[in-house]
Formats: structure tokens, C-alpha cells, sequence
């Protein structure tokens, strides 16, 4: 009884995630223009998304950001992470706490916020504060990643490093920065995975001249699922995989 309860609940939580999943993947190749009822296979549907120009050129524009919010943000966020491991200051455990309640505020309260923020600065919404925007959401969640990893650091090599006359660069290049390559990748995925997927903050403060995948879907959606839909968002999926699936190799060969 104790093996069939092993075996059952792991099969009926990985069924609640992936089927719907599944589903949609199967329906991606569903020979109807209504995803309810299946008429056959076709590969149509993605041939119609490949001459979508708007479709592609709001996905160029989602990519575009994603690296670059997923890159500063990695960087400023790594940089805190060590900065909050090796310094004392005034107001440390404020800060902390402070990043811990930017994770946990709602969407909608960090859209509107910076949507008054960039209207009192008179900043035109578009790439310039979708950006900004994207770097802001995306830099708790690194730092909590890599602060993840670096408390567990032995402190004596980096006073080992200090007592053999090594800089503060020096022992960050050459000691620090190899340690964290593993949680400073996760961070960068995890932001880009984020920055690609995001609506309610996107929403808020981006122009109608700068148009992103997840906001076009979100309008497509609307008037109803169409097949194209499915086609797209198995592409995405299978992208995400892949880069899930290097991901982890790159690690592993790292270690």
C-alpha cells in the first residue's frame, strides 16, 4: 500500500501541472479552428504563425527585453548579494527586509507605482520604462538567489585572500565570482523566464508603440483561443525546456 501511495501521488501532481500542458501541445496540431473538438493533424497552424509579422516582431521585442532586464538585473542584484554579505552599514537589515517585500508585493500595486513614478518624471512609456521597469521586478529575485549561495561561503578564503595581499577586485574575479556562477546563472534564468512572462506590471508601463508577446497573446485571448495561439506557446514552451535543459548541463559540467 505504502509503494502504490508512493507511486500514485507523485503521478497525480505531476498529471495536475503537465496535463494542461499536454493539452494544449496536442491541440496545437488540431486540424479546427475550435480547440474543443479534435478533426485531425495538421502542421497549418504553425505555418500561419510563421507569417504573423506582428506576432514575431512582438516576440523579437519580448526576447529584446528579457535579455537585457535579465542581464543588468543579474549584475545589480549580484552585486548587492555580496555587498549585503561583506559589508556592515547603516540600515543592512532594513534593506534586507526591504527586497523580501518587494518579492512578495502584488503586481498590480509595483505596475501602478511605477507607472505614477515614470508620468511625474514625464518619462513616454515604451522600451525606455518597460525596461526599467523589468529591472526593477527582476533585481529582489536575484538577490535572494545569490544570497542564497554566498551565506553558506567559508569566510577564511576570503581572509586567506586578503592576507596574501589580494584586492577587493581580485578576490571578487578570481574567489567569489567562480563560487556563485551556479546561483548567478539561476538568477539570470529566472529573470529572463520572469521578464518573458510578465502582464500586470507590463501593462502599466509600456506604450502602445512597443508592443510585447505576453500583452498581444493576452489581446488575442480575448476574443477567443485560436489555434495559432496553441502553436505559439508550444513554441515558447519547448524553447523554455531547452533552455532549462542546458541550463543544467552547463552546471554540471561547472561542477
Amino acid at each position: 500500500m505504502k509503494r502504490i501511495v508512493q507511486w500514485v501521488y507523485p503521478a497525480f501532481v505531476y498529471g495536475l501541472l503537465y496535463f494542461p500542458l499536454a493539452v494544449l501541445i496536442v491541440f496545437s496540431f488540431n486540424n479546427s479552428k475550435y480547440t474543443t473538438q479534435w478533426k485531425g493533424f495538421t502542421w497549418s497552424w504553425y505555418a500561419s504563425l510563421y507569417g504573423d509579422t506582428a506576432l514575431w516582431q512582438a516576440a523579437v521585442n519580448s526576447v529584446t527585453v528579457a535579455l537585457l532586464s535579465a542581464t543588468l538585473a543579474t549584475v545589480i542584484g549580484a552585486m548587492a548579494a555580496v555587498g549585503l554579505y561583506r559589508y556592515q552599514f547603516f540600515g543592512k537589515q532594513i534593506l534586507n527586509g526591504l527586497i523580501f517585500i518587494l518579492i512578495m508585493s502584488p503586481d498590480i500595486v509595483m505596475g501602478i507605482s511605477l507607472l505614477i513614478l515614470f508620468v511625474a518624471l514625464q518619462l513616454p512609456l515604451g522600451f525606455w520604462t518597460l525596461l526599467l521597469a523589468h529591472i526593477t521586478f527582476c533585481v529582489p529575485f536575484v538577490v535572494v538567489t545569490v544570497s542564497s549561495r554566498v551565506s553558506g561561503f567559508d569566510k577564511h578564503l576570503l581572509e586567506a585572500a586578503r592576507d596574501l595581499g589580494a584586492s577587493e577586485l581580485q578576490t571578487f574575479r578570481l574567489i567569489l565570482l567562480p563560487l556563485l556562477m551556479p546561483a548567478v546563472a539561476a538568477g539570470w534564468l529566472l529573470s529572463f523566464t520572469l521578464s518573458l512572462d510578465d502582464v500586470v506590471i507590463s501593462f502599466f508601463v509600456t506604450g502602445p508603440t512597443y508592443e510585447i508577446l505576453p500583452l498581444k497573446i493576452y489581446s488575442m485571448v480575448r476574443l477567443g483561443v485560436k489555434p495559432e495561439i496553441n502553436a505559439l506557446c508550444t513554441i515558447m514552451f519547448g524553447l523554455t525546456l531547452v533552455m532549462v535543459v542546458l541550463a543544467q548541463w552547463l552546471l554540471r559540467e561547472k561542477r
